[in-house]
């Protein structure tokens, strides 16, 4: 079982990744969950604190998501440690897909007509609990898979790429289109990747049969494996000796720490804040809420997918051709430029800024976590990185303050604000934002090209 494993691992990685951002289905939910509330938007951005229980509750979703994340990819890493940047990529870029499912999901057990909206509800507390019982098995520290991988990584890359093609297929064309089997195909799809697994098992077993010193030879290799098991004991150990604490004061002294941090605000969460206010964007441009929400996520979904191959352009034997700084620089360019074209009033203008800012943010959400591991090293990477995305919920609740402020500004009495101009000052502001990460990604780059390429 030792070379099949890993593979069951990135099963269980790619599932729970795909319905592990729950908050990306509050647009198909908001706008009915602020009327029946009969709150603000201001007061809607506001909720996390003005209920002590939504409080508490959200305090417990977001460490729940930092050890379910971080679990996710610690496996990664250590399942495929020669193809760690690759399989991340792989991997996470489902999680880009959590909103299309969750709505294939609602329109697979209330069909097409959504009128009730609480069925998002109940998917999001019983989905991730059963299926996170699930998968918890496979998650187990395994064997790492050192080589052989390239065809069936292969083979995943391409089931994921169809997977997205049919969404965006989907989401753009089909999207009248009122067959349940819609939804049923993208949920096959997405359990299509068990498929590779099951290869590996069946070629396991031929193997076995053919040459029984082979089989010998693979028992003495995975007993060789005991060596890399104690080498991840034992870098546990010294993360534990080091500390949590001083792990932070490590990391919090550099530089280098503090940019990272500021472009991730700047770029990353101002992308993640946009998808959280789809709903009421749909409904200022009058435009149907699941179709925007499904472009975005389906765009994610590719610019996560996307973090893959580019994995192979930046890094090569720890030979860096393009160094993930330079390439997150180079991501924050065209969102900065969507805001701008958000500006105007056409519908088209709206889908194409939705689908670039959904896939440049997904993107960037992959390479991060290798790029964590790349300025501060793998020794502490579960403290450095949620010490890294917890601007996301100060970029969450400060950007999404301001454009509650706007939006209630231009909004009548029933709280509801229609047209381009609901919008347009949050856009400037946003956009100005990532203007000004996109300065503070290349100040990054410039600060560690140096180091990176003599890594």
């Amino acid at each position: 079982m030792p070379q099949i494993f890993p593979w069951l691992t990135l099963v269980s990685i790619i599932w729970l990744q795909s319905i592990s951002s729950t908050n990306t289905d509050f647009p198909a939910y908001s706008s009915t969950l602020k009327s029946r509330l009969g709150i603000t938007q201001l007061q809607l951005n506001n909720l996390a604190v003005s209920y002590w229980q939504y409080f508490l509750l959200q305090a417990l979703a977001g460490n729940s998501i930092c050890w379910f994340n971080t679990t996710c990819y610690v496996a990664a890493m250590r399942s495929f440690a020669v193809d760690d940047g690759f399989v991340i990529g792989l991997s996470t870029s489902y999680a880009g897909l959590s909103a299309k499912l969750y709505v294939a999901l609602a329109q697979l057990i209330a069909g097409r007509d959504l009128s009730s909206k609480s069925i998002y509800l109940l998917l999001n507390c019983f989905v991730p609990l059963g299926l996170s019982l699930l998968t918890a098995p496979f998650l187990k520290e395994t064997t790492p898979v050192r080589s052989g991988a390239a065809s069936s990584l292969l083979a995943v890359f391409v089931i994921a790429g169809a997977t997205g093609v049919y969404v965006v297929v989907e989401s753009i064309f089909l999207s009248s289109e009122h067959s349940i089997l819609m939804p049923i195909i993208l949920l096959i799809m997405v359990g299509l990747v068990a498929a590779v697994p099951l290869f590996k098992a069946l070629e396991r077993v031929q193997d076995c049969d053919e040459v029984q010193v082979g089989a010998e030879n693979r028992k003495r290799g995975f007993g060789g494996g005991s060596v890399e098991e104690g080498e991840g004991v034992e870098n546990e150990e010294n993360l534990r000796e080091e500390g949590c604490i001083r792990a932070l004061q490590k990391s919090v002294k550099r530089v280098e720490f503090w940019l990272y941090f500021l472009v991730y605000l700047c770029g990353g969460t101002v992308g993640l804040v946009y998808a959280n206010n789809l709903g009421q964007i749909a409904e200022s441009r009058n435009v149907n809420e699941d179709v925007l929400l499904s472009i975005s996520s389906s765009f994610t979904f590719f610019g996560r997918l996307s973090s893959a191959p580019l994995s192979l352009f930046t890094t090569s034997r720890r030979k860096y051709i393009i160094s993930r700084p330079g390439l997150v620089a180079i991501l924050m360019v065209p969102i900065s430029s969507s805001f701008l074209l958000l500006l105007s009033s056409s519908k088209t203008c709206l889908f194409i800024s939705t689908g670039i800012i959904g896939m440049c943010t997904g993107a960037i959400t992959s390479v991060a976590v290798s790029m964590t591991s790349d300025l501060f090293g793998p020794e502490n990477f579960s403290v450095d990185h949620n010490l890294i995305v917890a601007n996301i919920p100060i970029g969450s609740l400060l950007f999404g303050y301001i454009a509650a402020l706007v939006y209630d500004k231009g909004a009548d009495n029933k709280g509801v604000c229609i047209g381009v101009v609901c919008y347009r000052t949050t856009f400037i502001t946003w956009g100005s934002i990532c203007s000004l990460g996109t300065i503070l990604s290349v100040v990054l780059y410039i600060r560690t090209r140096g180091y990176l390429l003599n890594t």
